[in-house]
């Protein structure tokens, strides 16, 4: 339970901290990038916590005791401590089936399957398609393009160091949220540490993020201050079968690889960002059933050091390098180029 007192500080500079947070993460995004203002959903991941509480947070982080404040922390921070938080907070279009199950197909490239593939039904459409199939007026079965915990903030850097990440210290890290063995959170926090740990393929340079500061500070390594920002618009045409309307290449400088960044379900916002050779970036039109959706594609056309059991293959046929692959950018999702000129 927490102490009435700790409770009473929380909720008086909750007051007070989620514009100084958003601010901290403006002033960051200024200095480092040449865009006068991140998006605004992007900004919205940015920890709510105001210095004070991350001060706090961090104290009770290192004497062991932050799980005996978990509520608070939950509340204050918008992370998902537990599958039930995460339940009642997700708020998704009661129309659409449940979420599909995650696919982490589009980063593990040298995966091996140890289980029967995901099928196109289960993904409610083709996670993984030919560049030839996206032409305008043709139809696609797109998948779900939900991220599984979409609300979920970043943590401030400071708190983010001190909280167990990796699979060594699954156990303590699972304490600390109150995570039930075998749940979705479980299932979840394994999948995505699985990836945060594995090798890089050939050619490919890749990290793990886990706060705002460090998202922009890959990006600029790898890209310099001058940058663009993509996105999908939406999820709409998850599910569907829809007409695509107009097809734009926006970066197909083989010779300028963009930062790919992949939103992972996890407790607090991770994302999976890499670069690999030989990627195109398109934005298309999805005629949905209910509004068109800008959505941001990405193809690779250097598939050489994909594993040849990859979902891609069995799904179009051929093997490693000898067809490119192309995926719909979801939810939360994030690609980077280089300003051109």
């Amino acid at each position: 339970m927490t102490h009435p007192t700790l409770w009473l500080g929380l909720l008086i500079v909750a007051y007070f901290g989620g514009s100084q947070a958003e601010n901290a993460f403006s002033k960051y995004w200024e200095e480092h990038i040449g865009l006068p203002q991140p998006p605004h959903w992007l900004a919205a991941k940015a920890s709510p916590l105001s210095l004070h509480q991350i001060a706090m947070f961090m104290n009770l982080t290192v004497k062991n005791e932050l799980a005996s404040h978990l509520h608070s922390f939950c509340k204050q921070a918008n992370v998902a401590c537990s599958t039930n938080a995460q339940d009642n907070k997700i708020k998704h279009d009661t129309s659409l089936p449940p979420i599909a199950k995650w696919n982490g197909d589009r980063v593990k490239y040298e995966y091996v399957p140890n289980e029967e593939p995901l099928s196109v039904a289960s993904q409610g459409g083709l996670p993984f398609f030919r560049e030839s199939m996206v032409k305008e007026g043709g139809f696609m079965q797109v998948p779900d393009l939900r991220d599984p915990i979409s609300y979920k903030s970043f943590l401030p850097r400071p708190l983010a160091s001190k909280i167990p990440f990796s699979f060594s210290r699954i156990e303590e890290l699972k304490k600390i949220f109150g995570v039930i063995n075998e749940s979705n959170m479980d299932e979840y926090i394994q999948d995505t540490l699985e990836i945060c740990e594995k090798s890089p393929i050939q050619g490919e340079q890749c990290t793990c993020v886990t706060s705002a500061e460090d998202f922009i500070d890959f990006v600029v390594e790898k890209l310099g201050h001058h940058i663009c920002i993509w996105s999908s618009e939406s999820i709409e045409g998850s599910y569907e079968n829809v007409t695509i309307g107009f097809v734009k290449l926006i970066h197909g400088n083989l010779s300028e690889p963009p930062v790919l960044c992949h939103s992972l379900p996890f407790l607090f916002q991770v994302y999976y960002c890499h670069v690999l050779q030989k990627v195109k970036i398109y934005a298309v039109d999805i005629h949905a059933r209910k509004k068109v959706n800008h959505a941001i594609m990405a193809c690779h056309y250097d598939t050489s050091n994909w594993n040849p059991n990859h979902l891609a293959f069995k799904l179009l046929g051929f093997g490693p390098g000898l067809i490119e692959v192309c995926h719909w950018i979801s939810e939360n999702g994030v690609v980077w180029t280089k300003t051109q000129g």
